[in-house]
This record gives C-alpha cells, sequence and structure tokens, in this order.
C-alpha cells in the first residue's frame, strides 16, 4: 500500500480521533477538557511528529 498526503493525514486523524473518543468516553476527564485541552494538543504533536517524520524519510530516501 503506497501512501499519498491525504491518506496518511487521514490516518493520523483517525488515529487522534480514536484516542480523543476512548478518552472522553471513560470518564478520567471532563468531556470539555478532552475536546479544547487534548485534542488541539494531539493533533499539533501528531503534525510535528508527521512533518519530521516525512522529512526524515526523505532524507534516507536520497543517495
Amino acid at each position: 500500500m503506497e501512501f499519498s498526503l491525504p491518506v496518511a493525514l487521514a490516518v493520523l486523524l483517525g488515529i487522534v480521533a480514536v484516542g480523543v473518543g476512548g478518552l472522553a468516553a471513560s470518564g478520567v476527564m471532563a468531556t470539555s477538557t478532552v475536546l479544547m485541552m487534548v485534542a488541539p494538543s494531539m493533533l499539533v504533536f501528531g503534525l510535528l511528529a508527521f512533518g519530521i517524520g516525512v522529512k526524515h524519510g526523505e532524507f534516507r530516501a536520497t543517495p
């Protein structure tokens, strides 16, 4: 399976959605806290890690 940018971002959003949904459903924190603090931080961290991973892959792929 080849990953294109839209597929990879959809996978990232899916992982974040499952994490946020699980945390909201577990009752560990208030839902408003999960949606206002946890979800944005998960998205920012995911996008940063995604960008670093893409650049590292480009570096490794160049001869």
